[in-house]
């Protein structure tokens, strides 16, 4: 079995991958870790393996006592892909994009694949139809979205995610919620439809925090799966285990 730990700029996920099928899935903030790393082991004795990556920090501690249970591997730019990385500065893609474009390499090994990430930030990841991670995009994401307008301005509040009733605000939350929310659905569907026009028969695969709030408002034809970045962490795992 494999443990798999995505560190993120928020909370940790965890997962446990009982070959290709996750058996156990949670979200926690990083100050939790170790107290649930024993309650895991507890429960799934036969974890040989884990996976480590970390886009956020998690304390060097942490990863000490996980090394006490089962072997582990931090991915990083040296770790083995199973793509060809086409990116043209590779030490510099973050571990998650790295993990995406793995399970888009595995999700399709022979078609086009547009992966978009929608958390902190969000990211999209192309790997085409030869198996070639060739890059994509970073965007701020929406809470970023929202934080930005709050903080780089005297008098516009902070406000939470919230569906705008209407195109057009009538008021200074509607605005900000319509100009968030409206902005990143046309800018998803805007790139979507620029990657159909140069890649055949594309498929678009929406992971993220705000995958499940974006796939129902998007028009793009679109495959929702939240755990996708767990998928790649596994299979490269088991791709770099030997």
């Amino acid at each position: 079995m494999n443990l798999i730990i995505d560190v993120g700029n928020t909370l940790v996920k965890l997962g446990v991958y009982d070959k290709e099928k996750l058996v156990y899935y949670e979200v926690l903030k990083s100050k939790y870790f170790f107290e649930q790393l024993k309650k895991i082991f507890s429960r799934y004795s036969a974890i040989n393996w884990a996976i480590v990556s970390a886009v956020g920090n998690l304390e060097q501690k942490d990863l000490v006592a996980l090394s006490v249970f089962c072997k582990v591997h931090i991915l990083s730019n040296d770790s083995k892909v199973p793509f060809k990385n086409s990116y043209a500065t590779p030490y510099s893609l973050g571990v998650d994009r790295i993990a995406l474009a793995t399970a888009a390499f595995y999700h399709n090994p022979t078609a086009n694949t547009l992966v978009i990430d929608a958390g902190t930030c969000i990211t999209y990841d192309m790997v085409n139809d030869y198996g070639e991670y060739l890059g994509g995009a970073i965007s701020p994401g929406i809470k970023m979205r929202y934080k930005a307008l709050h903080n780089q301005t005297k008098k516009l509040p902070f406000l939470e995610l919230d569906d705008p009733i209407d195109l057009i605000g009538n008021s200074t939350q509607s605005s900000i919620h319509s100009g968030v929310v409206n902005g990143v659905k046309a800018e998803i569907d805007g790139i979507i439809d620029q990657y159909e026009k140069r890649f055949k028969d594309l498929t678009v695969i929406l992971t993220g925090g705000d995958a499940h709030f974006l796939s129902e408002r998007l028009k793009n034809t679109i495959f929702a799966d939240s755990k996708f970045l767990l998928k790649g962490l596994n299979f490269l795992l088991e791709y770099n285990k030997h």
